[in-house]
């Protein structure tokens, strides 16, 4: 179950790290206004606010990675379940998409987590 657990911790730390190279390099561009719904003056405006946040995720990314790395259960958990908070709180004061895109494969690799131990 580690695997299954490890496997889908990495494919939060993957989503993550598609979040930051969104956030923080193509909030502006096509590709990052296509996927946040947003008009080229609010992406010119906010760019350096989604700069932030791409760096916070590319700390979730770290944290994720060392956990699976090093074979860090606990660390993993508690990146996890950072993410988890990050995902509710973007579902609560963002969009619903949210919860699905970020919590719910964090909760996901919990719950494997958990199991495996």
């Amino acid at each position: 179950m580690d695997v299954v657990a490890y496997a889908l911790a990495g494919l939060v730390a993957a989503l993550h790290l598609y979040f930051l190279v969104l956030e923080m390099f193509l909030w502006n561009k096509p590709a990052g206004r296509k996927a946040f719904g947003l008009d080229p003056e609010f992406a010119d405006e906010t760019k350096v606010l989604a700069a932030n946040q791409g760096l916070y995720n590319g700390f979730l990314v770290a944290g994720l990675v060392w956990g699976i790395a090093g074979q860090r259960d606990d660390v993993l958990a508690f990146f996890l379940a950072c993410v988890v908070v990050a995902g509710v709180f973007g579902a609560v004061t963002v969009s619903t998409r949210v919860l699905f895109v970020q919590a719910v494969p964090a909760v996901l690799a919990l719950g494997a987590l958990a199991l495996a131990q």
